[in-house]
């Protein structure tokens, strides 16, 4: 069996991407195998994005499944779907796109390499994290500039749970060190992705995220940027409604209207080809 594919980065934040219509018996498995560079199909990616294409409607339509490295799936992806967007801009000949992600309808648009998509509200609410109240449960009062693994970190869902904590200087801070602490901290009963991120003289930020379900740190994270806009926002550390944030991979930005988040930046199609063999699906009680 063969599956087909391609890859795409945002800001050299990797993807493969497979149509929905070809049989993956196990994603999880799929995507474990596949993001990993040193398994024999392994191509290296920093997530799987399944995608299923309805181009009926009008504007054309995506359903987006983002399966990561460690075979669990996320709610959203930022970069992902940028890249979503433009797999699909380019079977539609469309400029517009919606695509339906477990976090919700987001609309895109598509300018040849370079695509906008909505990124909701960002909420600070602990039960939309979630963050967890220190005698258990869900906490009532946002986290906001709390110590946190040896951090102050202010925590948001930009569709998926950020902790941001601004540092004088991102590459200061050993990231693989820190990181695992914070993403694991009981006040995130469901983990949270861990950002860095420092001011810069023109008023943007630089950013470093560690992510959850890569584990590890990656060149760029969409979410983690608008959750960096976000907190600055609220912080009083943003001028102005839009910011660019310049994460290893290039440079992102990100616009606010009415409090919801637009996040812009280049796409990039890199090449096509086919995974020989697929993983089969895990059988009952193996591990």
């Amino acid at each position: 069996m063969s599956i087909a594919y391609q890859k795409y980065h945002g800001t050299s934040n990797d993807f493969v991407i497979v149509d929905a219509d070809e049989y993956v018996p196990d994603r999880s498995a799929f995507a474990r195998a596949v993001c990993d560079p040193r398994a024999s199909e392994g191509v290296g990616a920093d997530g799987v994005l399944f995608l299923a294409l309805e181009p009926q409607f009008s504007p054309p339509r995506a359903v987006m499944t983002l399966v990561q490295p460690d075979g669990s799936t996320a709610a959203m992806c930022g970069n992902g779907a940028r890249c979503a967007a433009r797999w699909a801009a380019e079977r539609t000949g469309a400029n517009e796109i919606m695509l339906d992600t477990q976090a919700g309808t987001r609309r895109a648009e598509v300018d040849g390499e370079r695509v906008t998509i909505e990124m909701g509200e960002p909420t600070f609410a602990p039960r939309a994290i979630p963050v967890a109240a220190d005698e258990g449960g869900v906490g009532d009062a946002p986290l906001v500039s709390e110590a946190v693994g040896g951090l102050e970190v202010t925590a948001v869902n930009t569709g998926v749970p950020h902790a941001v904590a601004f540092v004088e200087d991102v590459d200061a801070v050993d990231l693989e060190s820190v990181a695992p602490a914070i993403r694991h901290a009981e006040v995130f009963p469901e983990g949270a992705n861990v950002n860095l991120a420092a001011p810069r003289p023109d008023g943007g930020f630089d950013q470093r995220t560690y992510e959850r379900g890569v584990e590890g740190e990656t060149r760029s994270c969409g979410t983690g940027a608008v959750a960096i806009a976000a907190v600055a926002r609220r912080l009083g550390r943003l001028r102005g409604s839009s910011v660019a944030v310049h994460p290893p991979g290039g440079r992102l930005d990100v616009a606010f209207r009415n409090g919801r988040a637009t996040l812009t930046g280049p796409t990039v199609r890199e090449f096509e080809g086919e995974v020989a063999s697929t993983p089969e699906p895990r059988r009952v009680g193996e591990a």
